[in-house]
């Protein structure tokens, strides 16, 4: 077998083992935020992340409560040049390293996180 067909091969593989994570992390967020209006996200058919844009000015904080509820995320704003994002809303989900069963626990957590920080950010511009 030539380089090039042993490499789609391998990244086939690859891929069949990446498809129910993703999906699983999209479902998630549907399921969870879809009908709350306050975030959007790509729903990649390829690469190694979900691209997460929440509430403006509240992806630092669901990172930093995603991690005391135990779930590592990768920091805020990770995409932006020297992690400065100046909405501080893009936060960078990898779901390709957790078990299927940590990363549906690791969701659940961050759904909840962010619809905290969401209702927090609610509460501080009506104060």
């Amino acid at each position: 077998m030539d380089e090039g067909r042993g490499m789609a091969a391998h990244m086939a593989r690859h891929g069949e083992l990446m498809k129910p994570k993703f999906d699983l992390v999209c479902a998630k967020l549907q399921e969870e935020l879809g009908e709350a209006g306050i975030a959007r996200w790509t729903s990649p058919r390829g690469g190694y992340f979900v691209s997460f844009e929440g509430p403006e000015g509240t992806a630092a904080r669901i990172v930093a409560l995603a991690k005391e509820a135990g779930v590592v995320m990768t920091g805020a704003g990770a995409t932006w040049p020297y992690g400065n994002d100046p909405a501080d809303s893009n936060i960078r989900i990898a779901p390709s390293l957790p078990p299927l069963e940590e990363l549906d626990e690791a969701m659940d957590v961050f759904t909840c996180c962010v619809k905290l920080a969401a209702l927090e950010k609610l509460a501080e511009e009506d104060a």
